[in-house]
């Protein structure tokens, strides 16, 4: 069997847990396991080296784009700047492998430290946030061969001109699940702090249970509004891959829980968690002209500066003129706005610009919605006797979300939480 395990920059803080680390690996490779482990950076490092570069910054204050957690804003889209900030970032993890196979070594273990490049991690040519294109892990197998722990740097590859890329924020994540897929792994394990994915945050409701077993589709969706155990790009790399993930704690040995196929589910909760997402903001567009092709200029110039947006709600027609309300992810607004302001729209009257950041969204998540009516207006009562005021709504198959008012957010969870039983037996999408 091959097992893939990727520990978080908290399981390697210091090197004490480093040693804990490596004998926690050996362990694993002592039940007759190939094991390879992908490391993230210590915690804190990638944090410190953005920290020198901003410090370098023209105006000594440069703030982060909210796509990628390197780039200063004024130096964003500076190919030059972003590659030499990937060739910093990366040397983060580069230290935490190397420094985990020496403690396998002085355990007694036999273990070589790979980065991306000897991993063969390949990536397109988007600086600070690559997406991978493939794998050529003829290395990894021969080390595997070899006998020894193969502990791979995450976070990075190479794009075709040679050169170091990153995979963004969690990146790590990713890195993992995609080489257990490339390597047919048996199971990817993400080790990390938490002993695995919650119904809810339990720093909101204390009763939040773990699940023991949730499909991929849910923890996407979970991923995608906010819960953190998980970068969205791994989850999307499971279920396209078919690998089985579990996320467990690097602390003990404790089940955590299991990221699986619907297939594999014996029998669906109808909603199996509640996430809060508070990095929302609203825009409402008045006095838009109902005309076709509007719509398109005004999305348009948020694909163009790269912003992604969420819920998109336009109202009936009112004399040739309509209001469009959106949300987009709040560190994006002033761009938003200021793109829009920009915006000419032919036979527009005094458009107005309303931003609103102080929203945040609710969503519960569950394959069972699939079968069972009634979930949303379930939901709605639920807020409604909270006297919690609903100012949009989203749907899919397995997903109902809501944007309130932030100071509402965490009543809103909790309530959602109780009033569908979360915190009533085991929490899981398979029994």
């Amino acid at each position: 069997m091959l097992i893939v395990q990727k520990f978080g920059g908290s399981s390697v803080a210091t090197l004490e847990r480093i040693r804990n680390v490596a004998q926690r690996v050996l362990a694993t490779q002592r039940t007759g396991q190939d094991v390879v482990v992908v490391v993230s950076a210590m915690a804190g490092e990638t944090n410190r080296l953005i920290g020198l570069s901003n410090q370098l910054a023209s105006d000594g204050d440069a703030q982060l784009t909210s796509k990628g957690p390197y780039v200063a804003s004024e130096r964003a889209g500076d190919r030059a700047h972003e590659r030499e900030l990937d060739q910093l970032v990366s040397t983060g993890e580069n230290v935490s492998a190397a420094l985990l196979a020496m403690a396998i070594q002085n355990a007694g273990g036999r273990a070589i430290s790979l980065v991306g490049h000897q991993i063969g991690l390949q990536t397109d040519g988007t600086y600070t946030n690559a997406r991978i294109l493939g794998f050529s892990h003829g290395r990894i197998r021969q080390e595997l061969s070899a006998g020894n722990v193969v502990v791979c740097a995450g976070f990075q590859g190479l794009n075709a001109a040679g050169n170091i890329t990153t995979l963004g924020r969690g990146g790590s994540d990713t890195s993992a699940v995609a080489l257990a897929a490339a390597l047919k792994a048996d199971a990817c394990e993400i080790l990390t702090d938490v002993d695995g994915v919650y119904t809810t945050d339990p720093r909101i409701e204390p009763r939040a249970r773990k699940i023991h077993r949730i499909t991929y589709e849910e923890m996407l969706e979970l991923a995608s509004l906010g819960a953190k155990v998980l970068q969205i790009r791994s989850v999307e790399f499971a279920m396209k891959f078919g690998v089985p993930v579990h996320v467990r704690s690097s602390l003990n040995e404790s089940e955590g829980t299991w990221i699986v196929s619907e297939q594999k589910s014996l029998e669906s909760a109808v909603v199996t968690g509640v996430a809060l997402d508070r990095n929302e903001a609203k825009v409402t567009l008045t006095n838009v002209p109902d005309v076709p092709g509007t719509i398109a200029s005004i999305f348009g110039v948020l694909a163009g500066a790269d912003i992604i947006v969420d819920m998109i709600i336009q109202n009936a027609s009112r004399g040739g003129s309509t209001d469009v309300t959106f949300t987009v992810p709040e560190n994006d607004l002033k761009k938003a706005v200021a793109g829009l302001r920009s915006l000419d729209l032919p036979g527009a009257g005094p458009m107005e610009i309303l931003s609103d950041p102080d929203i945040c969204k609710i969503s519960i998540v569950g394959v069972g919605m699939r079968t069972h009516a009634g979930v949303a207006a379930k939901a709605f009562e639920i807020l409604g006797r909270e006297n919690i005021n609903i100012q949009m709504v989203s749907t899919s198959e397995i997903k109902v979300s809501v944007i309130v008012h932030e100071r509402y957010g965490e009543l809103a969870l909790r309530a959602l939480h109780a009033g569908f039983g979360l915190h009533e037996g085991p929490a899981s999408s398979a029994a």
